[in-house]
Order: C-alpha cells, then sequence, then structure tokens
C-alpha cells in the first residue's frame, strides 16, 4: 500500500509517478531530430541495396566482425540480450543492435553491454552523414526515396562497432527478414524466435509467407569469397505451418540446423524468487540449475534458444560452452520492458505484449508468478494492431481496464479501443483516460481502494501493456527512465 499523508486520505504518489525532467537540448537531441526527418519506421523500402551502398561506402561496415542474426515475432530482443551476455561471459567484444527503444534512441545500440554514450552516437553520425547524404543524392537521382530513419540508424549502428571495434555483433532485425536492412550482413549464426502474425501489411496474411519472408535472413550476398553457410537455430514454433516453412528452407538451403525440443531445449524450470530455476539442453552440452532473473516460460525458452545460438557461433555446436559463464552471465539478465516489475505497493509491472502471442504469454506468467487478487490492466495500442486478439488473453487475468493513448500519430484512438474492450469486460469495468499519466493515477486509486475493501489478504497489481510506446511513457512517469 502507499503512503497516505492527505487529510482526505488519498495517495501520496510522489514515490510512484513522477514528472520527468524537461530533456536539455544537446548533440544526442540534434542527431535523433536528423534521423527522425528521415522516413518513419512505418514507411518501409523494401529493398536492401542502399542500406549496402552506404556501408560498402564507408569501407564495408557491414563485414567488419562476424555477425549473429535474431528474427522472428516476439522474443527477439530478450534472445538477443542473452546471446550477448553469453558471448560477453565468454570474452568477447559484443556490439548489440535491437529495436524499438523505450526511452531513449541509443538504447538500441551497446557495446560490451553498455549503451553507446550521447557523445559516440552523435560522434559517429556525424562521420557517416557525408555517406548518407551522397546515398540519398544518388536514390534521389534514380527516383527514389532516401535512406529511411532504420536503414540509417543500421548504418549508423554498424558504424560503431566498426569503430570500436567489436569481435561479434548480435543484431536483431526489424521487421521481417529478406528486406530488412540488418540483411546487408551476411550472419555466421541466424535465429529464429516464434513466428506469429504481426505486420501483416508488409510481410503479409499468413504464417507461411512470414515465415518466408522472415527466412530471407538465411540469403548469401557474397558469393566471390569463402563465406560460411550460416548455421541456424530455431525456437520452438507454436505454430506447424511456420516450423514447417523455416525447416524448408534450411534444408534447401543445405544448411546445418537445430530446432527446439529436437536440438536443444528446456528440461526443467521451477520457480524462484524474483525468476526461475532452469535447466537447459544445448546442442553442445547440458546447463543444469541455473538461475534466470526473468519470468514466464517464455523466458525460459529465449534462454535455451540463445544458448544454442552462442553455442553455435562459439564451438559449431559440437561442444558445449563453459558452465559457469553461462550460469554468470544469464544470472545477471535483465530485459527492460519485458514482464519488469517496477515497484512493489502496488505492485506495477510493465509489459510490451502488442500482439497475441506477446498477450498469451503475459496471462500465462500473470496466473503462474504473480499471486495478485486483483489486477488493472492499463492499455494503449497501436492503430494497426489486433485489440481483440489482445484482449482475449487481458481479460484471463484482470478485473478491469483503463484504456488510454500514447504520444504517438500510430496510437489506436482510446475510444476505439475502449468499444474493443467492452465486448471483453463489463461496462463498468472499463474507463477512457487521455493519457498514460491519467491511467496510471487512476489505476493506483483502483488499487489502493481495492486492497482497503478486501483487507490484509489483498495484494492488488497493476498491468501496463498493449505496446511498448505506451510502456515507455509508463516506465518514465515510474522513474525507471529518462526520454531522449
Amino acid at each position: 500500500m502507499t503512503d497516505r499523508t492527505e487529510q482526505d486520505g488519498a495517495p501520496d504518489r510522489d514515490d510512484v509517478i513522477v514528472e520527468p525532467e524537461p530533456v536539455e537540448p544537446g548533440e544526442l537531441a540534434r542527431v535523433y531530430a536528423a534521423l527522425l526527418a528521415r522516413a518513419g519506421e512505418t514507411q518501409v523500402e523494401l529493398r536492401l541495396d542502399a542500406t549496402r551502398r552506404a556501408c560498402e561506402l564507408l569501407g564495408d561496415i557491414h563485414r567488419a566482425a562476424p555477425a549473429i542474426m535474431i528474427t522472428g515475432t516476439n522474443g527477439k530482443s530478450s534472445t538477443a540480450r542473452m546471446v550477448d551476455a553469453l558471448l560477453s561471459a565468454h570474452n568477447l567484444r559484443v556490439g548489440r543492435f535491437t529495436s524499438p527503444h523505450l526511452t531513449r534512441v541509443t538504447e538500441r545500440i551497446s557495446v560490451d553491454g553498455i549503451e553507446v554514450e550521447a557523445g559516440t552516437f552523435a560522434r559517429v553520425h556525424d562521420e557517416i552523414e557525408p555517406v548518407l547524404a551522397l546515398v540519398d543524392q544518388g536514390l534521389a537521382d534514380e527516383g527514389r526515396p532516401g535512406l529511411t530513419f532504420f536503414e540509417a540508424l543500421t548504418v549508423l549502428a554498424l558504424a560503431v562497432f566498426a569503430d570500436a571495434p567489436v569481435d561479434v555483433m548480435v543484431l536483431e532485425v526489424g521487421m521481417g527478414g529478406e528486406w530488412d536492412s540488418t540483411n546487408v550482413v551476411d550472419a555466421r549464426v541466424c535465429g529464429f524466435t516464434a513466428v506469429g502474425l504481426d505486420h501483416q501489411a508488409f510481410l503479409g496474411d499468413t504464417i507461411e509467407a512470414i515465415a518466408t519472408t522472415k527466412a530471407g535472413i538465411l540469403d548469401r550476398t557474397v558469393e566471390d569469397t569463402p563465406e560460411p553457410s550460416p548455421l541456424v537455430v530455431i525456437a520452438r514454433q507454436p505454430e506447424e505451418d511456420a516450423l514447417a516453412v523455416l525447416s524448408e528452407q534450411v534444408t534447401s538451403r543445405g544448411l546445418q540446423g537445430w530446432v527446439e525440443d529436437e536440438g536443444f531445449g528446456v528440461v526443467e524450470r521451477t520457480l524462484a524468487v524474483d525468476g526461475q530455476m532452469v535447466s537447459l539442453r544445448g546442442i553442445g552440452g547440458d546447463y543444469p540449475d541455473l538461475f534466470l532473473p526473468l519470468h514466464g516460460a517464455h523466458q525460459a525458452h529465449n534462454a535455451a534458444t540463445a544458448v544454442a545460438l552462442a553455442e553455435a557461433f562459439l564451438t559449431g555446436g559440437d561442444r558445449a560452452l563453459a558452465e559457469d559463464a553461462v550460469g554468470e552471465a544469464l544470472s545477471s539478465l535483465t530485459s527492460p520492458g519485458r514482464l519488469e516489475v517496477l515497484k512493489s505497493e502496488p505492485t506495477i509491472l510493465v509489459d510490451g505484449a502488442h500482439n497475441p502471442a506477446g498477450a498469451a504469454a503475459l496471462a500465462d506468467t500473470m496466473a503462474e508468478a504473480f499471486d495478485l487478487t486483483d489486477v488493472t490492466v492499463v492499455l494503449g495500442m497501436f492503430a494497426d494492431k489486433d485489440p481483440h486478439g489482445v484482449l482475449e488473453y487481458v481479460h484471463r487475468f484482470a478485473d478491469r481496464v483503463i484504456v488510454t493513448q500514447a504520444l504517438s500519430e500510430r496510437a489506436m484512438e482510446s475510444q476505439d479501443l475502449a468499444d474493443a474492450a467492452q465486448e471483453w469486460f463489463d461496462a463498468d469495468d472499463v474507463t477512457v483516460t487521455a493519457t498514460v499519466k491519467d491511467a496510471l493515477m487512476r489505476a493506483i486509486d483502483l488499487a489502493d481502494t481495492a486492497e482497503a475493501a478486501a483487507g490484509e489478504r489483498a495484494r492488488a497489481g497493476i498491468v501496463v501493456t498493449g505496446s511498448l510506446l505506451t510502456v515507455a511513457e509508463a516506465r518514465v512517469l515510474l522513474g525507471a527512465g529518462e526520454r531522449s
């Protein structure tokens, strides 16, 4: 329970919701504005040649270090962070590129497990800007759009890694695979997390089409060098059609691959304080009794996939990793915005479940790991997402829902989301708010009321979900991040 210090009995929320400090203008703000002036991440160009042209002009930075590439629909970022930690524990210098960011664009790029400094981000951008401008002009001369935000950011990330330099790059594919700008890199190891329906406007309306596009990361772009064919790791696929497509793509290319539950997997998992204990079977060895400070069965499977990816990269799958290094890496993991507990009184957690598969994992974990007697969900979604697919799972653990609208042109209108929610909840259990801050304030009121009514045995909780942008706003308001 929050402390009650005001005479009218209202909670003092100074230790719960904070006003973010205004962001001072600076080099990072200037560079970020320049990137944002480009076509946004929803304005996708189905091409690789523009990104490759920039990389080649910068000295083939896309070949500066071997790479592990990870695609899929859910679990990519968490798996990438795990692979980074595992390789770092084996004394490699790792560059990691993930998306999207929660509060600062620099979160997307890390070296040695540390977010790139704003000064380095700005310096490298300024160094490559003349090349970006040259590529933009060449595209314009061809009557084509200039480099997009994500294409330019991919080039920037690769330039940061070349500048460091790093021993290995861990790259999360932004969208799809075949034409995603990260695919200018010929990865030594390719990983596939669970594939589901998402971004259908770009990837297709069927699991088969989406899986085929994601399998494009297996393509080789260097034909005149002895570049090794990629080793392939495929996580457990909830959709049989996805596994069939991915397996066929691996076989038709004559590649070596491993599939979860056949070549590697989770042997055992039990709940633990602040996480879980897991025993994993890798493609090169077994790893018993590991502490994973993340909640949910899906994170255990992400860990198994990450271990297999690290084994494939470091040993070709022929032998095990150093067991103490694996334990050290997994026990130190964090995954911001993914089932992240930010406050304990009341319990407030955030999770960027933006599609049905993500919402299903959230519902399963709420039932397994959180002993809450009353749950209020703060829900904000993007307009191109499936509200009913998410609400189908949210209503399994939530007593009520407060719908809101994140600060984005992509956000679904609050009233539209409320209309969808009223098909799953009683009308009295659906509240509409204008902002994430308003939604959090209302949720805390309801949590306090629920605990006061139920007495000592009550444990009220708040879950913020629906999109990573909604989660990002909540994290800032709850003191867990600063906007860039």
